[in-house]
């Protein structure tokens, strides 16, 4: 099954072994890479209104799909390279935020948690 991060970090590992590229993976570099991928993927939306953001054509999704795919990929060997349970974080982050953001208390509003008092 493809829909398992621990099968795609296992499939990126072997990519990324059977080219010679974890000499090149460092978190640093990752890292570097990561932040690239996204300013790529803010590039799709940047001068869209709200409205064109959120109806995007189908050839502009499937390129919007591939930009965020590189962003999970490597996200996913960051986490590899550092030893880091990624979905196990990503489930102590969601509590942390239920705790930063009661739902009783910021209901309807983007304010940060620093802005409610």
């Amino acid at each position: 099954m493809k829909d398992s991060l621990v099968q795609l970090n296992q499939r990126l590992l072997q990519f990324a072994r059977e080219r010679d590229w974890e000499q090149f993976h460092s978190p640093k570099n990752l890292a570097m890479a990561l932040a690239g991928e996204v300013g790529e993927l803010l590039e799709h939306f940047q001068w869209l209104t709200e409205e064109q953001s959120q109806n995007l054509s189908e050839e502009k999704r499937d390129a919007v799909a591939l930009e965020m795919a590189d962003i999970l990929i490597y996200l996913v060997r960051l986490a590899e390279r550092l030893d880091l349970d990624l979905v196990g974080a990503a489930w102590r982050k969601i509590e942390i935020n239920e705790q930063r953001y009661p739902k009783e208390k910021v209901r309807g509003d983007a304010r940060r948690a620093e802005e409610y008092k």
